[in-house]
């Protein structure tokens, strides 16, 4: 693990004043409990609401041709586990994250680990720089791209619909979603879906509730099914 602060610093184009409270949104529960310090878990919570807030201000004034209903799929795409994991890659949060003996024997939810990271982050800037235009800058030039595609992808139809569309194109097919995992504390499961068609898998995808699960199983089916 690399904890050069500075080269982080760099890469997601903002400097703590608050040394300790960037460690804090890299610190998981795991490292938290081992060494009797804080985890990012109450930055979590409030970094997902800034997320939430900035990613819906976003659409409603620059997407008009967009309804209520669109604009929610919409950001569920831009802001869900895969967005914000791909964040994380982009700007190599793994090197600098502060993870237990016990998570890194492990490390089975690593794709979970770092999107909430991301989550903490973007809190830990909000309340170091008290200021939203620096956390809007970071988070917007993260998910345009995402935002994009499916403002142009998504439309009226959810991927369950769209799916299914496509599945029958040519018939009737018996087509079925299975909650197959669920895990973290009550207030922030991350649940993983299955998609079947005719008993034949294919796609699972993960959220922070079923139907998103399903939402996600669905639309890696459709990526994949091209």
């Amino acid at each position: 693990m690399i904890n050069n602060f500075e080269l982080f610093e760099k890469s997601i184009g903002y400097t703590f004043n608050d040394k300790n409270l960037l460690k804090t949104a890299l610190t998981h529960t795991s490292y938290a409990y081992e060494n009797k310090v804080k985890s990012y878990e109450r930055l979590e919570y409030l970094g997902d609401s800034i997320l939430e807030f900035i990613s819906s201000k976003y659409l409603y004034e620059n997407f008009q041709n967009l309804s209520e209903g669109e604009m929610t799929k919409v950001r569920a795409y831009a802001v869900c586990e895969d967005s914000l994991y791909k964040i994380a890659l982009k700007h190599n949060f793994s090197d600098f994250l502060y993870l237990g003996k016990s998570e890194k024997a492990t490390n089975t939810n690593k794709k979970a680990i770092l999107a909430d990271t991301v989550e903490a982050v973007i809190a830990a800037m909000y309340l170091d720089s008290q200021d939203m235009n620096i956390v809007q800058e970071f988070i917007l030039e993260n998910i345009k791209e995402q935002v994009e595609f499916a403002s142009h992808n998504v439309g009226v139809k959810d991927y369950k619909t769209v799916l299914q569309e496509k599945l029958q194109k040519h018939g009737e097919v018996q087509i079925k979603y299975t909650i197959i995992n669920e895990e973290g504390p009550d207030h922030n499961k991350t649940f993983t879906a299955e998609v079947e068609c005719d008993g034949r898998k294919l796609a699972i995808g993960s959220g922070r509730s079923k139907k998103h699960a399903e939402m996600e199983a669905a639309r890696k089916a459709i990526e994949l099914l091209g």
